[in-house]
């Protein structure tokens, strides 16, 4: 990661102004790893008809790798900044990339109609709403309220029988009071994926909570050890956890 890149702290990716800046010099960053790292666990829920909606595109090359897979029902990509948005939809525009549109929108007030998608993917974006949350086992109210405006807002634009994809570093035991809040009618699954440390690949089916669910076929995975390849201790993937952790 470049250091005129790399924020002074945490707290300035909660900053727009320091995202603008970081997209006006930065032509690509995957976070938390590109698309072949976890394409076995997304690849499943994907179909040609199928509608998406990307949550955070930043400068992220999945809305085409999406293309690639043959959804062909539509793949809508948001982001807070304009600078991003305006470099995604130059580069498409470059390639001859049809089949994306690239639109400015705020995760917490998304302005689509209600049961507008089949799919919503967000990596790594709700994870930032975090980053200055205080004690990770009860976060502060302001976190709180946005995690969930995001959730409500994703809830409602999904269809009846959407599907909703959330990566993040974020593990079940401090995930899941989010995800099944009441109000949300949709099922919580997740895998693990990634080598030195693991990322959580949750999948959650609208329509298909049940009344009992409380999450007993799954176990609390093991706190990964810490032996990570040189490339990924280098990587910003990294360097944001332990930001994170240390607040």
């Amino acid at each position: 990661m470049a250091d005129d890149i790399a924020p002074r702290t945490a707290s300035a990716y909660l900053d727009p102004s320091y995202w603008d800046e970081r997209f006006g010099k930065e032509e690509h960053y995957e976070w938390f790893k590109d698309f072949s790292h976890f394409r076995h666990l997304l690849a499943p829920l994907l179909s040609p008809s199928i509608s998406v909606l990307e949550v955070g595109c930043g400068n992220s090359r999945l809305g085409e790798e999406l293309l690639r897979e043959g959804v062909a029902g539509g793949i809508t990509c948001v982001d807070l900044s304009p600078v991003a948005v305006q470099r995604m939809r130059d580069r498409l525009a470059e390639q001859g990339t049809e089949g994306v549109e690239v639109v400015v929108a705020d995760m917490l007030d998304l302005p689509f109609e209600r049961e507008s998608f089949d799919l919503v993917i967000e990596k790594g974006t709700m994870d930032v709403l975090f980053v200055d949350s205080g004690d990770p086992w009860n976060p502060n109210p302001t976190t709180v309220d946005n995690v969930m405006k995001m959730l409500e807002g994703i809830h409602k634009v999904l269809k009846p029988e959407g599907i909703f994809v959330s990566i993040t570093f974020g593990q079940p035991h401090f995930r899941r009071r989010f995800f099944e809040a009441p109000g949300f009618t949709w099922s919580v699954e997740w895998s693990t994926f990634g080598d030195g440390f693991h990322y959580f690949f949750y999948i959650l089916k609208k329509g298909k909570r049940l009344l009992d669910s409380n999450g007993n076929q799954h176990t609390q995975p093991a706190a990964p050890s810490i032996n990570m390849f040189h490339e990924e201790l280098e990587s910003e993937d990294y360097i944001f956890r332990t930001n994170v952790d240390e607040l």
